[in-house]
């Protein structure tokens, strides 16, 4: 497939400030596209900003995804992210994601011969990957993260699996399954006074720590030979686990 031909073909294509072979087009008030040929031409890496767009962001975004594309997709094929990207002033990015087709599945009604050549890349935070996801968690963490708020903070990767004796709450999936870090903090907060409840949670480094209550909060690392419970108060508890997925 001719990708630089498909790609000027879009209407309102122009050339991407500061970038060659890269263009920009709108096709809605709000909503902006940019796109960059890959450095053998085959593919097209591609961003998009909901409100949000920052021409300045999108070109070093689509730079450091052309330069750095092996590496970022190295460790995962579905979603594979890589630190090191600096981003422009008054914004806080540290790495860029790549999605692939798998995952994003982009022109598959209007142009889905053109959906396999086209990897998305966008700003991104390090500690929001964990470069393990399996493709159904990476489709989650794509269709979660709102990556088209060029604008938004991190959202750490998490996995978690609770269970409270006093609110007979529990997670439904078999093992740790992706939450959000604010319903980790909530589930913390949640099983004080629930003798024998529990919370475990995983971060980016598959790091696992396991919480229970027991007259008190104690916690301890759970992949390690060597964890032994330890109480801790509620407000270490919520810095410690916040702290960790930050990492």
């Amino acid at each position: 497939m001719d990708v630089r031909a498909e790609v000027t073909r879009f209407a309102g294509a122009s050339p991407l400030p500061g970038l060659a072979d890269a263009w920009h087009w709108s096709p809605a008030p709000g909503i902006d596209f940019a796109g960059a040929l890959s450095r053998d031409g085959e593919r097209l890496l591609q961003l998009s900003g909901r409100d949000s767009y920052d021409a300045e962001l999108a070109t070093r975004t689509l730079a450091f995804a052309r330069e750095h594309e092996d590496e970022i997709f190295a460790r995962n094929a579905f979603i594979g992210a890589l630190e090191g990207f600096v981003a422009p002033e008054g914004t806080r990015f540290d790495a860029v994601v790549g999605i692939a087709p798998e995952v994003h599945r982009f022109y598959k009604n209007e142009k889905p011969e053109l959906t396999p050549h086209v990897r998305l890349a966008f700003p991104a935070y390090s500690c929001e990957f964990s470069g393990n996801e399996t493709l159904d968690e990476a489709i989650t963490r794509y269709r979660t993260l709102g990556l088209t708020g060029l604008r938004r903070g991190p959202s750490p990767f998490l996995k978690m699996r609770y269970a409270n004796t006093r609110t007979r709450g529990r997670s439904t999936n078999p093992g740790r399954g992706l939450a959000d870090p604010d319903r980790l903090l909530d589930e913390l907060r949640a099983i004080e006074g629930g003798t024998g409840s529990f919370v475990e949670f995983e971060n980016r480094h598959g790091d696992v720590w396991r919480v229970e209550w027991h007259g008190a909060y104690y916690i301890a690392e759970w992949n390690t030979e060597d964890g032994r419970p330890q109480e801790i108060g509620l407000d270490d508890l919520l810095d410690f686990a916040v702290a960790r997925l930050y990492a």
